[in-house]
């Protein structure tokens, strides 16, 4: 049946181009991009996996990156390590040339040699870095980026490979020691203090107490105790016995024992008559009572316990009054320590890296503020140059006097700790005893370096290794990708030619079932 209303032919023939197009849209996309599956729209699973195997390309490509800086780096240790070892070796042997019978002059030519290459050994050290890591100087392990982990279910973790440092410093160990006037962050005060004499309390190291009252008879004696504690240079002590009064001042260092002793060394000394003292020391006077034991022997012995005092100097702040604390400019070290007593107790800051001597003024005061000291205000004036100025701790006494002791102001520069090499600044050959000595120590610091040189070059390798791993591993995945998403070029040319042909015969069929209605019309002529 035809009809001038519907045109069947020509819904087909359209229906029919459509598709036509559509594909020649999708090969044309395939030819332009190159990729089958360019978007979510194209394959939506494809698309999803082929993304985030991409971004792990891209991210083992930064991991590559991270391999090689950490191979260079171990490789410049490993070469240093290498270059320390020879120089070990040559040093060795000048040193077995001096086991000879050698006369002083020569020996002295031979230390010269170890001293020259003693130094070109630290300076090799001090060289060995790469972007800013050295590996032979201090002791944490360094993590190189190697991979990341992808689980079963979509978690990622990276995974490192760790290079130990192997320290080769060749500094010798120095001990903590006190600050001189000439140091950086030396404390000190140009202030003065008022000294106020107070008597011990129950509770005080050194206090001396006894149950006697007054004079007892032949045949009776009396306990006198001294509380266990640590007592201060100055404390005083005293007894009066047979109507003399015997003071023992404390000196540095002192303990309860020694009071104890002191005491009946003067008693003993005045011959007080019918009187034996003894003494009980205590076991440890730090924490345990000493005992002095007066007995009578042959008549009375008079005893005023009324007498009996244990005293000390108590130095503090007057009401209204301040003490100036300087800390000395200049450098200071990881560790240095600094010291002030105030209100009866240390207040100890420790410098961390990078610290200036107003962080240390500061840390000082966030201490001191912290125990809230009553009627203390702690202020601080920073160095307007910290590396030549000193900063000021101000303690001002409002509302009552504070306790402080001048003689507590401390600081202390920290202890460092003997390089790998360190034993290498006693190498001497100026006597046969010291060559001998130093050929013990020379093999010591060969076995030390062996080892480093030994332990890079391990690490070297394994890094390496996984850079190329992960190379191979790139470029496999890249080529998984490319199976997935990339386009067929000779199939979608040939597509590409087929479908413009039907294009061409879709456009013709669609135009001749336009023309259709038109032979209608020749039914009514």
């Amino acid at each position: 049946m035809s009809s001038i209303l519907t045109n069947n032919s020509a819904m087909v023939a359209l229906q029919t181009l459509r598709s036509i197009n559509s594909n020649l849209e999708t090969v044309q996309s395939e030819i332009s991009t190159g990729k089958k599956v360019s978007n979510a729209k194209d394959n939506a699973a494809i698309w999803a996996i082929s993304t985030v195997m991409s971004t792990d390309v891209e991210s083992f490509k930064q991991i590559t990156d991270s391999l090689n800086k950490g191979s260079s780096t171990v490789g410049v240790a490993r070469a240093a390590s290498e270059e320390v070892t020879q120089l070990l070796q040559d040093m060795k042997e000048l040193i077995v040339s001096a086991q000879e019978d050698l006369n002083a002059d020569d020996r002295a030519k031979i230390q010269t040699d170890i001293d020259a290459k003693r130094t070109a050994i630290s300076n090799i050290v001090n060289a060995a870095q790469f972007n800013g890591q050295n590996l032979l100087k201090g002791t944490e392990s360094v993590s190189v980026l190697a991979s990341l982990d992808r689980g079963s279910d979509g978690s990622v973790s990276a995974t490192h490979i760790t290079v130990a440092r192997n320290d080769l410093q060749t500094n010798a160990a120095v001990d903590a020691a006190a600050k001189e006037a000439t140091d950086a962050g030396y404390v000190s005060t140009a202030d003065s203090v008022t000294t106020n004499t107070v008597d011990k309390q129950s509770g005080d190291a050194g206090f001396m107490s006894t149950s006697q009252s007054g004079n007892f008879s032949d045949g009776d004696d009396a306990d006198i105790t001294i509380k266990g504690g640590a007592i201060s240079a100055g404390d005083k002590f005293n007894i009066n016995v047979g109507g003399n009064d015997y003071t023992y001042t404390a000196q540095a260092d002192d303990t309860i024992n020694d009071v104890a002793n002191g005491l009946k060394t003067l008693v003993d000394a005045g011959s007080v008559a019918n009187l034996t003292v003894t003494v009980t020391a205590a076991t440890d006077p730090a924490s345990d009572d000493a005992t002095i034991n007066l007995a009578a022997s042959g008549g009375t012995v008079n005893f005023d316990e009324a007498e009996l005092a244990a005293t000390a100097d108590e130095s503090v702040i007057g009401d209204g009054d301040t003490i100036n604390v300087t800390i000395a400019g200049g450098t200071i070290s990881t560790g240095d320590t600094f010291t002030v007593n105030v209100g009866g107790s240390d207040f100890t800051y420790t410098a961390l890296a990078d610290d200036t001597v107003n962080d240390v003024a500061a840390g000082l005061k966030s201490l001191i503020d912290a125990a809230s000291v009553d009627d203390l205000t702690v202020t601080v004036t920073d160095a307007a140059d910290p590396s030549s100025d000193a900063a000021t701790i101000s303690l001002a006494a409002d509302g009552g006097d504070v306790d402080v002791s001048l003689a507590g102001l401390a600081s202390q520069n920290a202890a460092v700790s003997a390089g790998g090499l360190g034993a290498i600044a006693d190498l001497s050959v100026a006597t046969s005893a010291d060559a001998t000595t130093a050929l013990n120590t020379i093999e010591s610091l060969l076995d030390t370096s062996i080892s480093a040189a030994t332990s890079f070059g391990s690490a070297q390798t394994q890094i390496e290794g996984q850079s190329k791993f992960v190379q191979t591993l790139i470029d496999s995945m890249t080529s998984g990708i490319g199976a997935m998403v990339d386009a067929d070029i000779e199939a979608a040319s040939a597509k590409l030619q087929a479908l413009q042909v039907q294009q061409q015969l879709g456009v013709q069929a669609l135009t001749i079932a336009n023309s259709n209605p038109q032979t209608l019309l020749a039914l009514f002529r």
